[in-house]
C-alpha cells in the first residue's frame, strides 16, 4: 500500500501471470529494448537526452528536454478508467495510439488507490482540484507546487502563485514540497539534516528546459535543491517524492518497476506510419 506521500507501507505480494499473459509481457519486454535501441541509436523518437552528473558528492541521473520540441504529458488512468500504474501499462496505452514512451517518471503523490492527493489535470479537464490544506508529509512540507505544461510550454510554480496566476493548463499535477521558490531554497530545509532518501523531482529553467533528477544514492532536501538551483540553474523546481522514485528511460534501457505509481510524467515520440 502507499500512503499519501506515496512510500510504501508493506511489500506487494508477486504477480501470477497465465502463459498467454507472460508471452504478451516477453513480447512487449522485447520491443521496449529495441525502442531503446533505437532511440540511443538514432534520436529518432528523441535525441539522447540523460546523463549522470555528479555534484556535491552525491550522483544523480538527470534528463533535459525541450517542451517547444517534445511533447511531455501527464498521465493517471487508462480510458477504461483505471489507474496505469507503472510503466509498462502506459506504454502499452500508449503504443495502441501509436506513440512511443521515450522517458517517464513518477509524477506527484498519491492515495492508496493510486489516485492523485493534489491538483491533477489532464487534455485541460480537472480531474482533482487543487489542495491548500495543511497536513502531515511531504506534501504539506509548505510550500508546494505544481509542475505544468501550456501551449508547449512547461512551468513550476509554488501553489499560492498558481492560483493567483488564473492558469488553465493543457496538463497539471501537484506535488510538494517545493526545492527552489524563485532562485530561493524552500526555508526550512537544513544543510545538516540527517533525513537521507532517494528522491526524484522537476525544474525548468529560463530558457523553459525542463530538468528531471533522480538521485543514485540518498539524499538530503538541502542537497538536491543546490542541485536544481546552482548546477541545473532551475529557479524553481518541484520534489515528486522520496523512496519511491521511478524513472524509465528507453535510450538506456532503464524501467523501474519496484513500486505502484500513480500519476506519470511521461515524455512521447510517435511511430512511424
Amino acid at each position: 500500500m502507499i500512503n499519501t506521500c506515496g512510500r510504501l507501507r508493506t511489500g506487494q505480494p508477486p504477480q501470477v501471470f497465465d502463459e498467454e499473459a507472460l508471452q504478451r509481457m516477453i513480447l512487449f519486454r522485447i520491443g521496449f529494448l529495441l525502442l531503446g535501441l533505437l532511440c540511443g541509436a538514432t534520436g529518432a523518437l528523441g535525441a539522447p537526452s540523460c546523463r549522470d552528473l555528479g555534484f556535491r558528492q552525491s550522483h544523480y541521473t538527470v534528463c533535459q528536454f525541450d517542451p517547444a520540441r517534445q511533447t511531455i504529458r501527464i498521465y493517471d488512468r487508462s480510458p477504461d478508467g483505471q489507474p496505469f500504474g507503472g510503466f509498462d501499462s502506459l506504454a502499452r496505452q500508449l503504443w495502441k495510439e501509436r506513440h512511443t514512451l521515450v522517458f517517464a517518471s513518477n509524477g506527484g503523490m498519491y492515495h492508496d488507490d493510486l489516485s492523485p492527493v493534489g491538483l491533477f489535470v489532464e487534455y485541460g479537464i480537472e480531474r482533482q482540484p487543487i489542495s491548500t490544506a495543511g497536513g502531515w508529509g511531504n506534501f504539506h512540507l509548505l510550500p508546494n507546487g505544481v509542475f505544468f505544461l501550456k501551449d508547449g510550454r512547461a512551468t513550476v510554480m509554488e501553489t499560492q502563485a498558481y492560483l493567483r496566476a488564473g492558469v488553465a493548463p493543457d496538463f497539471a499535477t501537484q506535488s510538494g514540497p517545493m526545492l527552489v521558490i524563485d532562485g530561493q531554497m524552500h526555508p526550512r530545509f537544513l544543510p545538516d539534516s540527517d533525513s537521507l532518501k532517494r528522491r526524484n523531482a522537476v525544474g525548468v529553467d529560463a530558457r523553459g528546459q525542463v530538468f528531471f533528477a533522480i538521485s543514485q544514492d540518498t539524499v538530503r532536501f538541502y542537497d538536491f535543491a543546490l542541485l536544481f538551483r546552482d548546477e541545473l540553474h532551475c529557479a524553481n523546481a518541484l520534489y515528486l517524492d522520496g523512496t519511491i522514485s521511478s524513472v524509465m528511460i528507453a535510450e538506456r534501457g532503464r524501467r523501474d518497476d519496484v513500486f505502484r505509481l500513480g500519476p506519470v510524467i511521461a515524455v512521447i515520440g510517435n511511430l512511424p506510419d
